[in-house]
């Protein structure tokens, strides 16, 4: 069995970066970690392989350079090998253009289940997950406070406070697990020590088929929009006496008890 999870890189305290530095990408000057939502994506994981004797656990990131603390951080959390997408023209990637190129990745990769977190604490947007399953044509079951598979089935549970659902899919299939799903373990001091020797693949757009012109900013600067000014609206309706009109006017709103 083979488990992807999404990893993000955000900064340290979001309160201290502006939108437009994370806009940018600009993250060189700030402390970064692992996304909190991405800690609970990795527990789910490592309680999964624990059960079983056949799961592949692969941390996946896509970002600049320093995203690749956040896969350190999950190797360390129990993640087999890492994968760190990295390429210029990922600067400036909005949603559509991250769950291109992690859709690209896990296909390369393989998978039975994609694991994500409900948001990222920068972006917030809580889309990609969805996005990504509509891309990989899996089934996406988000926000997810229990999980558990057996065979060839993943079984989920969500509460949102007023209805508990009960959900079933099909793998392959893309989750995304809130921080009700079981609190993450602390690393030890030994894991730590050996997520440095875990494996880390790095690939770029090229490695992974995607066309540089379709994300980031080269995207942006290609979209056009096109836009017509509507010519001048005529003050009457040709052929209509003003004074008709507005008797007309005048006995509908009397009609309707306006006047």
């Amino acid at each position: 069995m083979k488990i992807v999870v999404l990893t993000k890189h955000v900064p340290q305290a979001i309160g201290e970066v502006s939108y437009a530095e994370d806009l940018t990408v600009n993250r060189s000057a700030v402390r970064c970690r692992l996304a909190d939502s991405d800690e609970y994506a990795v527990e789910q994981a490592v309680r999964i392989a624990a059960r079983r004797l056949d799961v592949q656990v692969t941390a996946l990131t896509m970002g600049p350079a320093g995203a690749v603390a956040a896969l350190r951080s999950a190797l360390a959390l129990g993640a087999d090998e890492g994968v760190h997408v990295l390429d210029d023209a990922l600067h400036g990637c909005d949603a559509p253009a991250t769950s291109l190129v992690l859709a690209a990745a896990c296909r390369r990769l393989g998978f039975d289940l994609v694991l994500c977190g409900t948001a990222s604490a920068d972006g917030a947007m809580s889309v990609v997950p969805a996005m990504l399953a509509e891309r990989l044509a899996v089934p996406a079951l988000c926000y997810c406070d229990r999980l558990h598979t057996d065979e060839d089935e993943v079984f989920a549970r969500r509460h949102d406070g007023t209805v508990v659902e009960d959900l079933v899919a099909s793998m392959p299939a893309v989750l995304s697990v809130t921080d009700r799903s079981g609190e993450p373990r602390y690393p030890r001091f030994e894991a730590v020590a050996e997520a440095r020797h875990k494996l880390v693949r790095t690939w770029t757009l090229t490695d992974l088929g995607v066309d540089p012109a379709r994300v980031g900013l080269a995207a942006a600067a290609t979209a056009v929009h096109r836009a017509t000014r509507p010519g001048p609206r005529p003050a009457t309706v040709p052929g209509t006496d003003p004074t008709a009109a507005a008797t007309r006017i005048a006995d509908f709103l009397s009609e309707r008890q306006f006047l």
